[in-house]
């Protein structure tokens, strides 16, 4: 009876830890690879949604289409000459979960209408809190982060920009998400 009691109590201990896995991403890029953590805790379905888009292979092939310096690179909506992808409906905006748009975290591009998120993302160059919700402002969603790689963040956020057509600060290089692989649970542990 006392190792099955705790048998059950060690049970219960450890279903959280595996419960609360974080999934990870990789991008591959044509300027290396970033490791990405996500949250589906804080913004279970927006972190779904990018999953969604990263399994059917919608990623592969778009392009970083804007870059700041020390405020952001975006991507995840164009092909690499620029063509906007045809993406599924939007989702509702998840800013509210606590999270922060802190240097290095991945969070989803709108338009003014809040709940207009659908395929483009963004990661923060900088700490850019004025992104965060706060009062009026419905903020935009943090989902995930990058622990790995920021050096490939940072090389593809110092490259030269140009505008093309309407679209402002374009780096002028192409630089692509060849394709976006989900990190299985076990292949982390080795």
């Amino acid at each position: 009876m006392l190792r099955l009691a705790c048998t059950l109590l060690l049970s219960l201990l450890i279903a959280p830890a595996f419960a609360q896995e974080k999934p990870q991403v990789t991008l591959h890029t044509t300027h290396g690879d970033m490791l990405i953590e996500l949250y589906p805790d804080k913004a279970p379905i927006t972190v779904e949604n990018f999953l969604q888009y990263a399994r059917s292979g919608f990623y592969d092939g778009t392009r970083f289409h804007r870059s700041i310096r020390r405020f952001v690179i975006q991507g995840g909506g164009f092909t690499a000459d620029l063509e906007e992808k045809a993406t599924r409906d939007p989702i509702v905006n998840e800013a509210d979960n606590g999270l922060r748009n802190d240097r290095w975290t991945l969070s989803m591009a709108r338009t003014n209408d809040p709940d207009s998120a659908t395929s483009q993302f963004f990661i923060n160059t900088g700490l850019n809190l004025n992104l965060d919700k706060r009062g009026p402002n419905a903020g935009y969603a943090v989902f995930g982060k990058v622990i790995e790689g920021q050096d490939v963040v940072r090389e593809i956020n110092n490259l030269p920009t140009q505008t093309v057509g309407f679209m402002r600060d374009v780096p002028k290089e192409k630089v692509l998400i060849e394709r976006v692989t989900i990190v299985e649970p076990k292949a982390r542990l080795q």
